[in-house]
């Protein structure tokens, strides 16, 4: 069941649980996502960046609107940190029901003129827009990158730049960063930041970088208010790290279907772990 973005937050806000959205790079992964949540009724989001889109080719578009269509859970396909307009609108031509417009890296003035711009195209197609004030780090082994430098969102900022854009939802940045933490590495996390947002801001709040942080802090930041998570790095070094182990135990095989249903297997616990730390499993209910 395909939907957009401000329908599926709208449901996670109200019962205070935050939907995965998970980076699935390839048809592997787009199978661990699907089966975990038929399982586990738990509604997903199926982000895909822009360069994982080229890589993937705009034909695979079709393959998840098929699966979404053809399966009962609550899904959004969702365009991650889309850079301009253009690739918004490239989105949205193929079939996504969600764009992030990510002008994070712009001044505030330039980040609403281009949001608002995207919202405006967006809305017209039923489209939901993500937008992001504030940027996340990045620890140099993430497709989504980031900034060395973390700029926290200023909550009354928040507040002028949805009332001014019509975002459907916010990425905010409250310490986070893309990637698996390097060794030592030790995000400083303002957990308080995501209270005094919300006190300012009814859009569903988003947290982007969610690999590798304490399940404590993810848990209270859910508890806290936070409606949508991003996590791309942890399931992929699951299903890679399952591809590298039964090639190191059993040696070279040709046959995809042979070595990679160990490997989804491996991605959907790490898939599963996460939409039980996020409260996301069994929340289809609620969609009915």
């Amino acid at each position: 069941m395909l939907i957009n973005m401000k329908e599926m937050l709208k449901v996670a806000q109200h019962h205070q649980f935050a939907v995965p959205a998970f980076n699935a790079g390839t048809g592997q992964l787009l199978t661990a996502m699907m089966e975990s949540a038929e399982e586990k009724q738990a509604p997903v989001i199926m982000a895909i960046h822009p360069d994982e889109l080229r890589f993937l080719r705009n034909s695979f578009i079709a393959s998840v609107i098929y699966e979404a269509n053809h399966s009962k859970i609550p899904m959004v396909l969702h365009l991650d940190h889309g850079a301009s307009y253009e690739e918004c609108m490239h989105a949205i031509q193929l079939g996504f029901t969600s764009v992030m417009i990510d002008g994070s890296h712009l001044s505030f003035d330039e980040n609403v003129a281009l949001t608002k711009k995207v919202v405006e195209a967006a809305r017209a197609c039923g489209v939901s827009v993500e937008g992001e004030l504030g940027t996340i780090g990045q620890t140099g082994n993430s497709i989504e990158k980031g900034t060395t430098e973390i700029i926290y969102t200023n909550p009354d900022d928040a507040k002028e730049f949805v009332e001014k854009t019509g975002v459907d939802s916010l990425a905010v940045a409250i310490g986070t960063a893309h990637g698996i933490y390097p060794k030592g590495f030790t995000p400083k996390l303002k957990l308080d930041l995501i209270t005094k947002i919300r006190n300012k801001v009814d859009v569903p709040l988003v947290l982007h970088g969610g690999s590798s942080n304490p399940d404590k802090e993810i848990a209270n930041s859910v508890k806290l208010g936070i409606a949508k998570i991003n996590i791309s790095s942890d399931i992929k070094m699951s299903f890679m790290t399952a591809v590298k182990k039964y090639l190191d135990e059993t040696g070279l095989e040709r046959e995809p279907n042979v070595i990679y249903p160990s490997c989804i297997r491996a991605c959907r616990d790490t898939i599963e772990e996460k939409m039980e730390l996020f409260n996301d499993i069994d929340k289809v209910k609620y969609f009915k």
